[in-house]
């Protein structure tokens, strides 16, 4: 098993499982769905789409997508789909990053240990926000 070394790495089509516990809000729930992830000249198009179920029996599509972008060896930028800074993901050292959104703070860790199953888990606070969300990916 060897793990990923840079961005062409992810190409390809992903199913995601997402878990979300929301210890404020009450909103916890779970995401089923998939990302694609396609060349776009120098960039790639991380777009996902799927089913957000809350614990309320609530069903809603979601749909998000961010431009990803080689950053130097075992480095990805992510940028939000209007070009803003995301965060770093590295794949060559410390695998957590945080992105800076006042008034509140999102860290992620990556996980790719069990590569190509790979995780990314968001710890995100507050003044109205309190929720951990961990998706998993695996090659569809």
């Amino acid at each position: 098993m060897s793990l990923p070394t840079q961005l062409t790495d992810f190409e390809g089509v992903w199913s995601i499982w997402r878990r979300i516990e929301d210890t404020l809000g009450a909103q916890s729930g779970t995401f089923q769905g998939s990302a694609n992830i396609a060349a776009d000249g120098e960039n790639y198009v991380y777009g996902e789409r799927g089913t957000l179920t809350l614990e309320t029996g609530a069903t809603f599509t979601s749909e998000r997508r961010y431009i990803w972008r080689a950053a130097g060896p075992g480095r990805i930028s992510a940028f939000f789909d209007d070009g803003r800074a995301f965060h770093e993901i590295a794949l060559d050292g410390p695998t957590d990053a945080t992105h800076l959104c006042p008034p509140d703070t999102y860290r992620v860790a990556y996980d790719f240990a069990a590569w190509p199953i790979w995780r990314a888990t968001w710890q995100v606070t507050g003044p109205r926000k309190d929720y951990r969300m961990t998706a998993t990916y695996q090659r569809a």
